[in-house]
């Protein structure tokens, strides 16, 4: 899926599909999956190859005003004129994650330099999803390098998700909003991560109240079974069950592992393992999703969709890392 630009958003089954392009969305992630490749396989001169790239790209995409272009069409043109507040989340995401994990100088201070240009546009940010982007990128930039400028940022995006969630929250509806529709573990990861950086125990217990009412939901017999797109779930309403979305289990494990990092408890550990088992069939169909390093773009109730973009591809490559990275504290805290 990767070429000299960047990474390319759709596939046609296992064959890039050059007519849509690319998006900073993807390139974010892919930056992030690639430094993480690297702390497993610091010898390969392929993830430092492709890390660069993808580096180059977020450079490019970066707008004076420290916002972001999303799509970029197959022969290098921009076709929009600032992205998707979500792109922008997930560019500063990969930035502050870059900050902390960049295998050389030059690169964290390129991701430094980006991240302090993106910091006003903080405020331009509406939507919960997007708020949690920035949060994880700045837990990772404070933890890296603390500074106030990251510290108050992140306080002040967290303070925002915790307003939102005492004023959706219901006695049987412990959550953000009045809906849960797509990447639903971040934002509790979201706190969980602030709360510990920022050593505030508002987050930590609104993101852990929230992660348990999720998994209450999301977790039937140690399957985890994520909010379907097909209607998402309303207060009060019927849950979709499916087209299940590979980015669900990736962010469903990470947010297991922060909550298992403030708390020591194994039972997160283990519901990390669920998510992760989600991608090779430990799912309410129990079809394998991911095949020679690629991952189906959904799980249908009666099929699966058969394409394998960028997105779920590199959903399934984060989770797979990120537990190979923690695979020894994960084994022992289930055994």
């Amino acid at each position: 899926m990767s070429d000299d630009v960047g990474v390319l958003q759709h596939a046609v089954e296992t064959l890039p599909n050059r007519k849509w392009g690319y998006c900073t969305d993807d390139v974010s992630r892919a930056f992030m999956v690639a430094l993480a490749h690297a702390r497993l396989s610091p010898a390969l001169e392929s993830s430092r190859r492709l890390t660069a790239n993808y580096l180059a790209f977020l450079h490019h995409a970066q707008l004076d005003d420290g916002r972001f272009h999303n799509f970029m069409d197959y022969d290098r043109r921009w076709t929009d004129e600032v992205g998707t507040q979500d792109s922008c989340g997930r560019a500063i995401w990969a930035l502050g994650y870059g900050i902390e994990h960049s295998t050389n100088d030059a690169w964290r201070r390129i991701c430094a330099q980006m991240l302090e240009r993106a910091l006003p546009s903080l405020e331009w940010l509406q939507y919960p999803r997007s708020w949690a982007y920035a949060m994880l990128g700045l837990a990772h930039a404070q933890s890296a390098r603390p500074a106030p400028a990251y510290a108050a940022a992140l306080r002040e995006l967290a303070d925002k998700l915790v307003k939102m969630s005492a004023s959706a929250a219901q006695k049987k509806w412990q959550w953000f909003e009045a809906a849960m529709t797509y990447d639903n573990a971040r934002l509790p990861e979201a706190l969980l991560r602030a709360g510990r950086v920022l050593e505030d125990g508002r987050f930590t217990t609104t993101g852990l109240t929230a992660l348990r009412f999720y998994e209450t939901i999301a977790i039937e017999g140690g399957i985890f079974v994520p909010i379907g797109n097909d209607g998402w779930y309303e207060y009060g309403g019927v849950r979709a069950r499916y087209a299940q979305q590979p980015l669900e289990a990736v962010a469903m494990l990470d947010a297991e592992l922060a909550a298992f990092d403030v708390t020591g408890d194994a039972a997160h550990a283990t519901k990390a393992q669920a998510a992760l088992e989600w991608y090779y069939g430990k799912n309410s169909r129990e079809v394998r999703m991911v095949h020679g390093g690629a991952c189906y773009d959904g799980l249908g109730e009666h099929s699966v969709n058969p394409n394998c973009g960028a997105e779920s591809t590199l959903a399934f490559l984060a989770a797979a890392y990120a537990a190979a990275l923690r695979r020894a504290r994960v084994l022992e805290a289930v055994r």
